[in-house]
């Protein structure tokens, strides 16, 4: 081997800063013995094993602790863990006193639910099937499960940014010209921002470029139909709408739902990964808009009656949810389910806000308290994680039009009016997850209870 390629080699190498975990390397037990009869060491990484791949689909730390407790006591051992956004460290005790403890982490979090639903699926037959499973078996079930719910192809998820993101726009007032606008802004700058996921380049890199080129493509969108069709300049303020992909509605939920559970660590790292989402994009588009010399504005008033527009704000919800579903790498089904939910859930939401000027917070919990109501319903007949239907059904709740014109008016020292949003935007978004733990605390026992 020559100089240079050795070099190219060991740079490649330097540069993972996340090595592979290679699980069979942990099994010194044939494949044919009964998991039951392991060693600790091998019992204690098939917990790992699956907390880890929990955590990488993006839910909250109950639901990762929840699951590897299971698989703890199916092995007769105990698990206790510490769990954060990327991050792992557990022990696991037996009967014998001894123990066995590892730190796992991820280079980065990701959102994919329908990995999340085979995942429960599987930690509910392990239980029940604990003493038929071998060893080969169960690492055998979780390769399948690595290799059979990657995320969608780019283009999908791409589509379905411009999906959601248009419906969007939609509910916040814009029209047919906003929608085209922005379905060709998001649809681009998630291509984008996937592909550059996909060649490993780190968040705020991808996240700020993402943001730069949806804006763009709106603005060159509008001024194309500006010069061609004389559109009204009013409607370029639609551009805030091609940036709402990224709006970090998961872990927005999941913090305020792991911090009731007192899982303060992965609550409040899940609350400052959203905020560093947030103000990259915000601060992003900000700047995007100045190069424009635009500023938040009024689009131009949709002329509908309170019948027609309910029944659209239907469609358009629905419409949203299922595109942010299918981005959250949900099956069909379940974005189905998820959307039905949002769109009932949402058009209560802005009725109520509209036709009964009740405040933006209030009604953004009775949507959520719905959703979650709702998914409770469906999931006790359909089987899907609750989390898989309720948190994309709100996510298109989340005031992202309120923070950007916050961070905006921060941006130009506005500082009353960039007060005012931001404190807007902190009542709805604290109003969500309490309106989804409220209905948990109903109608879930084991929610209830904190032993």
């Amino acid at each position: 081997m020559d100089e240079t390629k050795a070099k190219e080699i060991r740079h490649h190498i330097s540069t993972r800063h996340h090595m592979k975990i290679h699980w069979k390397d942990f099994y010194k037990s044939p494949d044919e013995t009964p998991i039951k009869y392991t060693t600790l060491v091998e019992k204690g990484s098939l917990v790992g094993r699956i907390g880890i791949m929990l955590l990488e689909c993006g839910t909250g730390a109950w639901r990762v602790r929840d699951s590897m407790n299971t698989a703890a006591r199916a092995l007769d051992i105990t698990c206790s863990a510490d769990i954060g956004l990327v991050t792992i460290e557990y022990t696991c005790f037996d009967v014998d006193n001894l123990s066995y403890s590892q730190t796992l982490s991820l280079p980065t979090t990701d959102v994919n639910m329908n990995k999340l639903n085979e995942l429960e699926n599987f930690v509910r037959r392990f239980e029940r099937d604990i003493d038929t499973l071998t060893i080969g078996t169960v690492h055998h079930q979780l390769n399948q499960i690595e290799r059979h719910t990657r995320s969608y192809p780019l283009a999908v998820s791409a589509l379905s940014a411009g999906l959601a993101c248009a419906a969007f726009i939609f509910l916040l007032g814009g029209g047919i010209i906003e929608m085209a606008c922005t379905f060709c802004g998001a649809t681009a700058g998630n291509y984008i921002r996937m592909l550059m996921g996909k060649h490993k380049i780190t968040l705020v890199a991808k996240i700020a470029v993402g943001v730069a080129v949806s804006c763009a493509i709106y603005f060159l969108c509008f001024r194309l139909g500006e010069a061609v069709w004389a559109w009204d300049h009013n409607h370029a303020y639609g551009y805030l709408g091609a940036m709402l992909y990224v709006i970090p509605g998961f872990p927005f939920i999941t913090s305020g739902l792991d911090m009731s559970k007192l899982d303060m660590r992965s609550g409040l790292e899940r609350l400052a990964y959203a905020v560093l989402i947030v103000m990259i994009a915000t601060m992003v588009g900000w700047g995007t808009a100045t190069m424009f010399k635009l500023s938040p504005g009024a689009m131009p008033k949709l002329d509908l009656s309170p019948a027609l527009l309910t029944s659209s704000r239907l469609l358009a919800s629905f419409c949203g949810v299922f595109g942010f579903s299918i981005m959250f790498n949900a099956r069909p089904a379940m974005a189905t389910v998820a959307a039905l939910i949002g769109a009932l859930s949402n058009t209560l939401r802005l009725s109520l806000v509209d036709f009964n000027h009740l405040p933006a917070a209030l009604a953004a919990f009775i949507g959520a308290l719905l959703a979650g109501l709702i998914a409770s319903f469906f999931r006790d007949r359909v089987g899907f994680p609750r989390i898989a239907i309720t948190v994309p059904a709100i996510v298109i709740m989340v005031p992202g039009l309120y923070m950007y014109r916050a961070v905006f008016n921060f941006g130009v020292t506005n500082i009353n009016v960039g007060a005012y949003w931001i404190m807007n935007a902190l009542m709805i978004i604290t109003a969500l997850p309490i309106g989804l733990l409220t209905a948990r605390i109903l109608t879930d026992a084991k929610w209830r209870h904190a032993d």
